[in-house]
């Protein structure tokens, strides 16, 4: 089985089409969507109809919840607010219905941060600065104790990282296909997990795609530090509002 695995679109609609066009060279069996699917001063509502469109087993990420029911962030923040005024009440319908968790068989299990938690991370904590620190095996294990899936897929980070546990599952994190913020490269990141030869394997794949573009609209829309991050690859959370 061959399975696409995405993550943290962010509204960014340039993007996500670039990944969708590598996509079907691969000729995968499956889509799997992570979460932080609308959250971006791009096209929110481009990103919601084409998520919605796929064949795929979508899950909430943190700033899902957030744009659904802004009350339960602690602080308001400018560009879920935005993708808020910019989705349909169905595609609001279909992110407040979305799942914290979820499993595609007997063999995948996904979710945002953490099983338990969207705003924790899991194979990297945040950066400080350009450098990200990185938890220890025990700290990694400990989430997933009670998991009997092979293949555990996260994102939240943006950071795309593979590690195999010492009992032999994996954990994919994909990193981000609509927003760079400490990878110093612009490119939209998925992967294909896969199995062959009786193991569980991953690619991580990284997708050139019109930077200037989504760029120039993150900027008309008000983000203009949002558009520096996708054009670099690299900003600095203060700047992205």
């Amino acid at each position: 089985m061959r399975i696409a695995v995405l993550s943290d679109i962010h509204g960014n609609v340039p993007a996500l089409d670039a990944v969708l066009e590598d996509i079907e060279r691969h000729g995968v069996e499956a889509i799997v969507c992570l979460g932080d699917h609308v959250s971006g001063p791009i096209d929110p509502a481009g990103a919601a109809e084409r998520v919605m469109a796929l064949d795929a087993t979508a899950i909430r990420g943190n700033h899902d919840r957030w744009v659904v029911d802004p009350s339960l962030r602690h602080e308001p923040w400018s560009v879920d607010e935005y993708a808020r005024a910019q989705l349909s009440a169905h595609q609001m319908g279909w992110l407040a219905g979305l799942p914290a968790t979820a499993k595609l068989g007997d063999a995948v299990f996904m979710c945002h941060g953490t099983p338990s938690s969207d705003e924790t991370p899991w194979l990297d904590n945040f950066f400080d600065g350009r450098n990200t620190v990185l938890p220890s095996e025990a700290e990694v294990e400990r989430e997933a104790v009670g998991l009997d899936q092979p293949v555990i897929l996260c994102g939240h980070t943006h950071i795309a990282r593979t590690l195999r546990l010492s009992d032999g599952r994996l954990l994919v994190n994909p990193g981000s296909v609509g927003m760079q913020m400490v990878r110093g490269s612009p490119d939209a990141h998925y992967a294909i997990v896969e199995r062959r030869l009786g193991k569980w394997q991953t690619a991580l794949i990284s997708v050139p795609y019109d930077t200037e573009a989504a760029a120039r609209l993150a900027k008309e829309n008000g983000f203009p530090g949002w558009g520096d991050a996708i054009r670099f690859g690299w900003v600095g959370p203060e700047s992205l509002g």
